[in-house]
């Protein structure tokens, strides 16, 4: 049977008993042990699918792992053909898995979603821009102006917000980022102004979670979403 691996953690690193991971029945979490290193693992099911229940038992185990000490969390769905190829990726990665490891002692991360409140947005470019504005009032003297008048404003306001996409982006980022250890930009193409990982550490969490608040509350067109504290699945890597 094929082995699934949750995480990587330091051998030494006392760790839950009665683990329960992925499958129905759920399958225990055993470890698979290489120099300094320890893989968490369970059986994996024959079929493996993102179901939820899969989802949120990938998510418990790496979580009740990382109660004593750092975890280097794999993203669902790491399978590998039996324990001895799970140690021997282990050996092979033990300098790069022990650094990434150090890095993440003592941080978890958070995911910040912000997008633009459309209205609010919209009157914000209005009053940033006096030609724009100018325009606006002026055609709204003149009953909104004739077709192709109201075509080309709109097209001046929509490159305007666009404008504004990029520079409120950047700024979410600038704001948010000396309040922690890393930033990771999230994948292109989810849609959002900005999706941002932070790197946290734990005793500056509600100085973060404050930072955020406060970007929530001055900037009125931002819709801000923060999640978290994580896994922190964003920092596996070095970038």
């Amino acid at each position: 049977m094929s082995t699934y691996v949750y995480g990587v953690t330091r051998a030494a690193q006392p760790l839950p008993s009665g683990l329960e991971g992925i499958g129905k029945p759920a399958r225990p979490v055993r470890t698979v042990l290489s120099g300094a290193l320890c893989a968490l693992v369970s059986d994996a099911p024959e079929e493996l699918k993102p179901r939820r229940r899969d989802l949120l038992a990938h998510q418990r185990v790496v979580t009740g792992a990382a109660a004593d000490g750092p975890v280097l969390p794999f993203r669902f769905g790491g399978v590998s053909p039996d324990d001895d190829t799970v140690a021997a990726v282990l050996d092979e990665h033990q300098a790069h898995y022990l650094r990434r490891l150090e890095l993440l002692e003592g941080k978890d991360e958070f995911n910040v979603k912000v997008d633009h409140d459309e209205e609010t947005v919209l009157r914000v470019v209005l009053d940033t821009d006096p030609e724009l504005r100018a325009r606006h009032l002026a055609n709204r003297a003149a009953g909104g102006g004739d077709q192709a008048e109201k075509l080309a404003f709109g097209e001046l306001v929509a490159r305007a917000v666009a404008q504004r996409e990029g520079e409120d982006a950047a700024f979410v980022e600038q704001t948010l980022s000396p309040w922690a250890a890393g930033t990771r930009q999230g994948p292109p193409g989810s849609g959002r102004l900005a999706n941002l990982s932070f790197l946290v550490e734990r005793e500056r969490r509600e100085e973060f979670l404050a930072a955020v608040h406060r970007l929530s509350e001055e900037h009125a067109h931002l819709l801000v979403q923060v999640a978290g504290p994580l896994p922190a699945y964003s920092f596996t890597e070095e970038g």
